[in-house]
């Protein structure tokens, strides 16, 4: 991977469900997500809330990753409301097998975090399984720690938190 990689973020199209659906069902993304249509269903579905805004993650033009951005306090079902205001949580998955291990997706988050906080978040979140090792590294390279382990409508999960300096 070339030093310091820049990426482009920008909203899902619908033009973009093949290629979203296609990532969905690598064994890779989909031992961590549910059925390929409902989860297109709710990227779908996201498209139009004020919730959630679910982004395409493109290197030098090429979509390479699928990455959300929500308010966890917008969220009834989250238990993660006493977080303070100014808090968003993140969601990410790297499409591309091939791509996985690589550091993108701790370069990703870097930067989108940057972007984050440079808009006015205070702190971001994120929550992968708690059997999710390589998520959990690659978060952690990114400037996440572990806060404690919280229980969600998804099941248990490794609930982190990095904090704007």
């Amino acid at each position: 991977m070339p030093p310091d990689p820049r990426y482009h973020f920008r909203d899902v199209r619908r033009e973009d469900f093949p290629l979203l659906r296609r990532w969905l069902a690598e064994p890779h993304v989909a031992k961590w997500w549910g059925d390929p249509d409902e989860e297109l269903q709710g990227i779908e579905a996201a498209m139009t809330s004020a919730e959630t805004r679910p982004l395409i993650v493109e290197l030098d033009g090429v979509p390479v990753a699928y990455l959300q951005s929500y308010d966890p306090h917008l969220e009834p079902e989250l238990p993660y409301q006493d977080q303070p205001p100014g808090t968003l949580g993140i969601d990410i998955s790297i499409g591309e097998p091939d791509l996985t291990g690589k550091g993108h997706g701790s370069a990703i988050i870097r930067q989108f975090c940057a972007d984050l906080f440079a808009a006015g978040a205070s702190r971001i979140v994120i929550d992968p399984d708690p059997q999710n090792a390589q998520a959990i590294r690659a978060y952690g390279k990114a400037g996440f720690r572990f806060l404690e382990t919280r229980h969600s409508i998804y099941g248990p999960a490794h609930f982190m938190v990095l904090d704007k300096i």
